[in-house]
């Protein structure tokens, strides 16, 4: 246990270095709405949070939150500031959403040893804490002042993995009820609930397949699918689904084929085998048509949705590249490289096959249930960069499974291992000759053997080490709101020019002012500026966001008018030109214009018209004509073409494009610029009042 509290300890300590180095800072975007919301739930409590109309978002439209959102990460930080304020220990809601996810890391630490634990043995359980305490697939969304569901959603999947090969393995209702509560848990938390919800109706029908099926088969997977359906259906934001959408409808039928199967095997202890065989074969016929035809009536009546847009980019890679351009404009959704399974894991992706050689070595209900898992994360880890957090647990349990079988094979090889050095002698003397010839004839050097394999599975396990602190370190300790670079000598250089610009929004515009920006920003425009934004990061309304797309890819005349109706007061540019920033929305700019001419009212902007005749994409005199004039253009390149960026270039040198801008000498003349940051990342403009025509 002494591993166990440390590996949690290091887990918990290793998430920290974002607080050491930038203060209690809350990363990415989306945190900066979990973070509004929580305090909004901490100050009105929880029925005016559930009735909360938020007029400060989406524009004209607003946002119902309390029907929108997985409440569990919000109600959990808001419990947690409860009990410790009356504990008291007074301490703000902020700093409890900073530290909540470190803390559900080290609870995540716990359930992995009791996962790997019950599937295999308590060392490999030790092993697998150890691997998740500190795996950067995990840390990436783990660390302080990530504030986002999978913080806690991680924690939430594997108690209800645990929890379920546990009531597989007793047949017990309680451990199933117990079960049914961390499955609603995790819904409260995360939509990745439907990976569970789907996983474990495939599990059980792995089982009825091969042959295992038994009734404490038949206890767990009904009493999980009942009690945790009818909990999930609480939830606002779900209502419904795990009856009308196609996404759970799998789960319904493996419940369905469950209570068949469990009639058949009582049918089968009353009947002669002749007599049960006919009646089975005319149940399953008459059944499953029945089941068919209600479903499929069911689909052609609409009373089952199909399936989502995003759940079909799983199926199909470049579904959302050809249908549903936000969706895959979105990084995370980007099919995972083959490095990034490297950088976040490193030796477990060796290990991960090993550990499934362990699993099938031993087959049973629950190993069965870990390779199911397995293989699935993987491929969806392959699909879609953003579920590398599915797949890394698993790899630390079936690392933690290699590990400690090629460990338990080889150590007792080693000479003098568990034997009390005074008793070797009596030991060798008790050995009889010819038995002891057969084993060395068997297995020459295996001391040799035994102390390289120990000796190179160490090295891999300080390497593992040394890896995972550098990738925290380096590539997950620094919040996107506050970027940091490093000088000629070295030194550290920090842009805070997101926190300078929502400071000024907030300071210096009218309290009802509408901000226009790309939906990446509004989250944290809405919690930082305390401004009305038209989209947000929510992305629930593809035709408005369609709508801002095409005020950014038509020309100031036309993206004027658009304004205008849209009452926008201020236009929010994100351009890293100066400082070489690279995630700035010229990058994003083609993203934009295939938003924005995906829906009928954008049907005169074309991708192609952005691209030079060759059919690349530019900003210096090459460019296009209508690319070099659109309002995005102009809003970043404004002013910047008698810019020095570099030494030995020209004015208007573009650090990221690498490249000096086509358009250098023009004027605004809807607009005009109100402020920019210190190192021009963020760009604010005014919109112009129309003119009166009567002067």
């Amino acid at each position: 246990m002494g591993i166990l509290t440390l590996a949690c300890v290091v887990s918990f300590s290793l998430r920290l270095f974002a607080v050491i180095r930038f203060e209690s800072v809350i990363h990415e975007f989306d945190p900066y709405f979990n973070y509004r919301t929580t305090k909004y739930l901490t100050d009105e409590g929880y029925y005016n949070f559930h009735n909360w109309f938020d007029d400060r978002a989406w524009y004209p439209l607003g946002r119902i939150i309390g029907g929108t959102i997985y409440p569990g990460l919000m109600v959990t930080s808001a419990f947690l500031h409860t009990i410790l304020n009356t504990l008291n220990f007074t301490i703000d809601i902020r700093e409890v959403c900073v530290f909540l996810a470190p803390l559900f890391s080290s609870f995540t630490v716990i359930v992995t040893y009791l996962l790997t634990k019950e599937v295999q043995n308590e060392g490999a359980g030790l092993v697998a804490a150890g691997l998740i305490a500190i795996v950067p697939g995990y840390i990436s969304r783990s660390v302080a002042g990530s504030y986002d569901n999978e913080g806690i959603a991680i924690f939430c999947m594997l108690f209800t993995y645990y929890l379920w090969v546990k009531s597989v393995k007793t047949g017990s209702i309680f451990w199933a009820a117990g079960c049914a509560l961390a499955y609603f848990y995790m819904v409260s938390s995360w939509g990745g609930y439907v990976f569970l919800i789907n996983l474990i109706p495939l599990h059980v029908l792995a089982l009825i397949i091969t042959g295992r099926f038994s009734h404490r088969v038949y206890i767990a997977y009904s009493t999980v699918y009942s009690l945790g359906t009818i909990l999930s259906m609480q939830i606002p934001f779900v209502g419904f689904q795990p009856v009308q959408t196609s996404e759970h409808m799998g789960a319904l039928g493996v419940f369905g084929l469950c209570q068949i199967m469990a009639f058949a095997m009582w049918m089968r202890s009353k009947m002669t085998p002749e007599s049960f065989q006919y009646i089975l074969r005319t149940v399953l016929i008459v059944i499953g048509g029945a089941f068919a035809m209600v479903l499929l009536l069911a689909t052609f009546l609409q009373k089952i949705a199909p399936w989502t847009g995003r759940f079909y980019s799983l199926l199909d890679p470049s579904y959302a590249k050809n249908n549903i351009p936000i969706i895959a404009s979105v990084s995370e959704h980007q099919p995972t490289a083959w490095s990034s399974f490297y950088f976040d894991l490193q030796f477990l992706v060796f290990t991960f096959p090993v550990g499934l050689y362990y699993c099938f070595k031993n087959l049973n209900d629950q190993n069965i249930f870990i390779v199911m898992y397995g293989v699935t994360s993987i491929y969806f880890a392959g699909v879609m960069v953003r579920l590398m957090l599915v797949l890394a647990p698993i790899m630390c349990v079936l690392g933690g499974i290699a590990v400690n079988g090629i460990l338990s094979a080889y150590m007792k090889n080693l000479e003098g291992v568990g034997v009390n050095p005074k008793e070797a002698p009596k030991v060798k003397e008790a050995v009889p000759k010819n038995v002891k010839k057969d084993k060395v004839d068997n297995y020459p050097y295996k001391n040799e053997v035994a102390s390289t394999v120990v000796g190179i599975v160490v090295i891999y396990l300080i390497t593992y080490a040394f890896h995972c602190t550098w990738v925290t370190s380096e590539a997950y300790s620094s919040p996107s709101i506050v970027l940091s670079a490093r000088s000629g000598d070295g030194g550290r250089i920090i842009f805070d020019d997101f926190r300078e610009a929502y400071y000024w929004l907030r300071q210096n515009t009218h309290e009802d002012a509408k901000i226009m920006s790309w939906w990446d920003y509004g989250y944290q425009i809405t919690a930082m500026a305390n401004r009305t934004v038209l989209v947000d990061n929510n992305t629930w309304n593809n035709t408005h966001i369609s709508r801002v797309g095409q005020a950014m890819a038509s020309n100031e005349d036309h993206a004027y008018e658009i304004m205008r109706e849209l009452d926008v007061d201020y236009v929010l540019v994100i351009f890293g030109g100066v400082t070489g920033y690279s995630s700035d929305d010229i990058n994003k700019f083609l993203w934009m214009v295939r938003i924005g001419g995906s829906t009928p009212e954008g049907s005169h902007i074309k991708e192609h018209d952005y691209y030079t005749k060759s059919g690349e994409y530019r900003i210096d005199r090459e460019g296009s004509p209508t690319m070099l004039n659109c309002l995005m253009y102009k809003l970043c390149y404004y002013r910047f073409g008698g810019l020095y960026t570099e030494q030995g270039r020209a004015t208007g040198y573009d650090r990221v494009r690498r490249s000096e801008i086509g358009n250098k000498n023009f004027e605004l003349d809807h607009l005009e610029e109100a402020y920019t940051t210190e190192h021009w990342i963020v760009r604010l403009y005014r919109v112009k009042k129309p003119r009166n025509r009567g002067q």
